[in-house]
């Protein structure tokens, strides 16, 4: 038996990450504007939309909404628990 017949197990396998990994509160916004226009577009039925495209098209830009607002959600959050972490702590400084 070689060392190349011997399986390695020791390797870090590296999680895969959704597209929307990594985009902040900004890049929420971004997702929500693109769906909103996305969603006005088919709408209005301008250019390059036809009466089959639009309503898979609506699903689409609600999903891009949905994302925007879940990440633009827990970002949020995420300020306002660090904020009031910051302010439990000068609290306790005080005392």
């Amino acid at each position: 038996m070689t060392d190349e017949d011997v399986e390695r197990t020791d390797e870090r396998v590296h999680p895969v990450e959704p597209w929307w990994a990594g985009t902040g509160t900004w890049g929420a916004v971004a997702l929500i504007v693109v769906g909103g226009v996305a969603a006005a577009w088919f709408f209005l039925g301008l250019p390059g939309t036809s009466d089959e495209a639009a309503a898979q098209g609506y699903h689409q830009a609600a999903r891009v909404i949905a994302v925007g607002s879940v990440i633009a959600g827990c970002a949020l959050l995420g300020r306002r628990r660090a904020r009031a972490g910051a302010e439990e702590a000068n609290e306790r400084e005080s005392l």
